[in-house]
């Protein structure tokens, strides 16, 4: 199957510019969200080189932002980059457990593999495995409880043109694998 990267800005816009005024834009090495201002009359999630990863990325932390975040860059979210310690390590991950989970979600919408990102490649590492744990058990509490409403149309949306199953199950985010020999192992279905 194809992924071309237009197809998400066209989906996302279809879905979203009209009512949010927020549009979907490739851009360079680093993402983005940049509210409207006197240079840009929309709102723009701008991600990185036109990776599908990326996109999904940017895309989710939308979904979860509230109003009040969406009028700031970045959302007003706290980021420092690569080479974080233990201490900065231990917040980044807590506030991507729920963007990855929506993230995982639009990858299983689209038939893409997902992979959880600690984005720390320089830094401290933690428990890599009990992240990625963190994100499939939130990814199950939004498939039993529902996604925030803006990912649910994304998911949708993302459902019908890949001709995904829908509604999406927690067996399409996969079950441990026993005999890997490494903890919380994720086989995707």
């Amino acid at each position: 199957m194809q992924h071309c990267y237009q197809d998400l800005i066209s989906l996302f816009d279809n879905l979203f510019f009209k009512q949010y005024n927020t549009r979907l834009i490739k851009g360079g090495d680093e993402p983005l969200y940049a509210p409207a201002d006197e240079k840009c009359a929309f709102h723009q999630i701008i991600f990185a080189h036109g990776y599908y990863a990326s996109a999904f990325h940017e895309i989710a932390h939308w979904c979860q932002a509230g109003a009040k975040r969406r009028l700031l860059e970045d959302f007003g979210y706290w980021y420092i980059p690569d080479g974080r310690n233990e201490k900065q390590q231990k917040r980044f991950e807590q506030v991507e457990v729920i963007p990855q989970a929506i993230e995982w979600a639009f990858n299983v919408a689209a038939k893409r593999k997902f992979h959880t990102s600690a984005d720390n490649l320089n830094g401290y590492q933690g428990d890599l495995s009990g992240f990625k744990a963190k994100v499939h058990q939130q990814a199950l509490m939004f498939i039993e409880n529902g996604f925030p409403p803006r990912a649910q149309q994304f998911i949708e949306a993302l459902t019908s043109f890949y001709q995904t199953p829908y509604p999406l199950t927690a067996a399409q985010f996969g079950e441990k694998k026993e005999n890997s020999g490494k903890e919380h192992e994720y086989e995707t279905v």
